[in-house]
């Protein structure tokens, strides 16, 4: 099957190892994969800032460009779940731009859930010699209700021992626009994520979103914590991630 990998801004200008950690996930899941060269932003930051001009444009583009392959894969349950959710209700009034919309939401996938519920992937090009606690983004989590997903493709990594931290579903404080806009509530919202972090004692923590990863290691460095590894969930499930 043909695969349309959408890496997101985050990854692309921040973390380009979790774009390739992605390709070596789906490229082991049997998937020819292509990274549209086009790409640019989904348009999730101008949909929350309320410029709905922009972010129908931005999601007229992007489903120009990616409608064409059986499937698109992003690694990021925000850029996903906007892809998923919003495309189809701010097209719904075109009735040319929703019916493409919504045939691409529907294959549109988050990478850990299409790794789990349509590639079905056994094993794991990987192993991590540790353990890692699991932070439940909340458009992932809430928008596409991923949970089990990412949890069972861990557990087929080798050597690796999953710690659950308390309050596992509980918003790092990033929010996007929010951290900036609201810093101070947005801090004692990621002390509490950090506090949980610590109490689960893993040697890495590991999410889905790159937004809430780089929240959460900035304030975990803040604090002092140099030792606790900040990781994609790609990077882990392929092997790649960071020393």
């Amino acid at each position: 099957m043909r695969v349309a990998l959408y890496v997101t801004c985050l990854v692309d200008l921040m973390r380009p190892s979790v774009g390739f950690a992605s390709l070596r996930l789906l490229e082991a899941a049997g998937c020819e994969v292509i990274v549209p060269e086009g790409q640019t932003c989904c348009g999730q930051p101008a949909w929350s800032s309320g410029n709905r001009p922009l972010a129908i444009d931005l999601a007229k583009k992007a489903i120009g460009e990616l409608e064409g392959y059986d499937y698109v894969v992003i690694p990021s349950g925000s850029c996903a779940e906007h892809v998923r959710n919003v495309y189809p209700q701010i097209l719904a009034d075109d009735p040319e731009w929703g019916a493409r919309a919504s045939a691409l939401a529907a294959r549109c996938h988050e990478l850990t859930s299409f790794l789990a519920d349509v590639a079905k992937l056994a094993e794991m090009p990987a192993e991590f010699a540790g353990s890692v606690t699991y932070h439940d983004s909340c458009k992932g989590l809430r928008g596409l209700g991923i949970k089990r997903q990412p949890r069972e493709l861990l557990l087929k990594v080798r050597g690796l021992k999953l710690q659950e931290m308390r309050e596992c579903e509980e918003c790092c404080g990033f929010g996007g626009a929010f951290s900036v806009k609201y810093g101070e509530v947005s801090t004692r919202i990621v002390d509490r994520k950090c506090d949980a972090i610590a109490s689960a004692g893993a040697d890495a923590v590991v999410g889905g979103d790159l937004g809430c990863l780089m929240n959460i290691e900035g304030r975990l460095r803040r604090r002092g914590d140099e030792t606790t590894r900040v990781l994609h969930v790609a990077e882990v499930l392929a092997g790649e991630e960071e020393s």
